[in-house]
């Protein structure tokens, strides 16, 4: 998409305000079916996702969180990266870590029947399960746990959630995890980092 007679700052601003009206257009409630969209790579756009969960845009963090959920319902992992896709174009993005944050996490229960349910920084509700597993990163400085939003977005569990996620950690076929939603998690398992 191009913005004729105008400055590189315009025609950014411009291509935010057209991909923010086509995600709106695309999506009324939850996130696009992006995973059946098939456009032409556009370029990139300036936006970051931090690793703290914040979305900076052309160096600001975009301060309305509307916007970044509306932004978040048209995300998507290909494989050569994160890209912003609706029906007629998809951008490059990049992400530090995972594109969301896990910031609240309950339990209740007990064992396999445990359910957990986690709120992500974009307000999606994720129940712990076969299509929402939780893995364990201990590749880097401490255990990060992440859990499966969607497709092959992760997001990484706030460090609040983390402690009462550690307090769940039980003994299971001779090996240190959580159970939950039917499964269990173990943390010695080596996930890829998203």
């Amino acid at each position: 998409m191009e913005v004729p007679d105008a400055s590189p700052q315009d025609a950014a601003a411009a291509r935010m305000r057209l991909l923010a009206e086509a995600a709106r257009e695309a999506c009324s409630r939850g996130a696009a079916p992006v995973e059946s969209w098939n456009p032409a790579h556009c370029g990139a756009l300036d936006l970051v996702i931090k690793a703290n969960g914040t979305w900076i845009y052309q160096g600001s963090p975009i301060s309305r969180p509307a916007m970044v959920k509306l932004f978040s319902t048209v995300l998507r992992r290909d494989p050569e990266g994160y890209v912003l896709v609706t029906p007629a174009e998809k951008l490059s993005i990049t992400v530090e870590d995972a594109p969301f944050l896990a910031v609240e996490m309950a339990a209740e229960g007990e064992g396999l029947a445990r359910r957990i349910r986690f709120r992500t920084n974009v307000d999606e509700v994720i129940d712990v399960g076969p299509d929402h597993p939780i893995r364990f990163d201990q590749s880097g400085q401490g255990l990060k746990p992440y859990v499966r939003v969607r497709s092959d977005l992760w997001a990484l569990v706030a460090r609040s959630a983390t402690y009462d996620l550690v307090e769940l950690i039980e003994e299971g076929d001779g090996r240190q995890g959580v159970a939950a939603g039917g499964m269990f998690f173990p943390v010695d398992a080596q996930g890829t980092a998203p």
